[in-house]
């Protein structure tokens, strides 16, 4: 970990402004690279091995922060780190909070993440293992919703999160804020084929089940075999609010399962579904 120097002073210097751009999507593509703010998400990320590029102090807070970083400095996440310092005022240009700690820090992509061929070779990884189990979001595109959903997968013993190719953006800032340090250590992957997916842990063992009512969906809690003595790589699978699941994906899926609600209401949010659907699975 290396300190520059020099106290960035102006708004428009070109680190602030290159930070500023990570959050738009299409920049964090080209750089592989996403930012976030906060002294505990930068401890998660650093205990789990995530490469840190750079990280953006705010000077009246820089000395404590260098103090708390300083038994860390020597870790493999933090060795090609370097540290800027910049004043309060650009600081606050950069810094995505309303109440920031004093810290953005800038991270590669993690490599338990994938997409492409990447995402091939790790959905051939986890089908091959029956035991794994694993939450598909198919179009779930606010990042809120995928940021809640990460953190209740990894709550619940989720092995996997596997996305539709039009699923929100997971280094979106909203999403890591809501996945609150969960995102650094859950293997996610992104997908252009979803039912294709979906096949290929059927054909290994896994049991996939469309959150969805129709006439032959099982009620989540009933006796039902798949409940009271459920494969240990049981699956769901979680649409989006409005338009549910597709047809394409309900039809790869073994079945669907619905949650048994209040009438009147017509749906629960995708990620309290999602939390559900997973807190059953493993008290089953």
């Amino acid at each position: 970990m290396r300190v520059a120097q020099e106290i960035i002073t102006s708004r428009q210097n070109r680190l602030v402004v290159e930070v500023g751009k990570l959050d738009d999507r299409k920049a964090r593509m080209d750089e592989k690279c996403f930012r976030f703010d906060g002294v505990k998400l930068l401890r998660e990320a650093v205990a789990n091995g995530i490469r840190i590029e750079k990280l953006l102090l705010a000077e009246s807070r820089s000395a404590q922060i260098l103090a708390d970083l300083e038994s860390a400095k020597n870790a493999p996440a933090l060795k090609d780190a370097v540290v800027y310092i910049l004043s309060d005022d650009a600081f606050s240009k950069v810094s995505g909070e309303q109440a920031p700690e004093g810290v953005v820090t800038v991270a590669r992509f993690p490599s338990l993440h994938g997409r492409g061929d990447e995402a091939t070779a790790l959905i051939s990884e986890i089908s091959a293992s029956p035991e794994k189990r694993v939450l598909l979001l198919e179009s779930v595109r606010d990042p809120g919703n995928v940021g809640t959903i990460l953190r209740s997968a990894a709550a619940f013993g989720v092995d996997c999160v596997i996305l539709s190719a039009d699923c929100a953006d997971i280094y979106h800032p909203r999403t890591v804020r809501a996945a609150m340090g969960t995102l650094f250590a859950l293997p996610i992957i992104r997908v252009d084929d979803l039912p294709g997916s979906i096949r290929a842990l059927r054909e290994e063992g896994h049991i996939v089940l469309a959150a969805a009512l129709d006439d032959t969906a099982l009620r989540l809690g009933s006796d039902d075999p798949v409940f009271c003595a459920p494969a240990k790589g049981l699956c769901a699978v979680i649409g989006n609010e409005g338009h549910g699941i597709p047809e394409a994906v309900s039809a790869a899926c073994n079945g669907s399962v619905y949650i048994p609600i209040r009438e009147g209401v017509e749906s629960l949010n995708a990620a309290v579904a999602a939390a559900v659907l997973m807190w059953e699975v493993r008290r089953a």
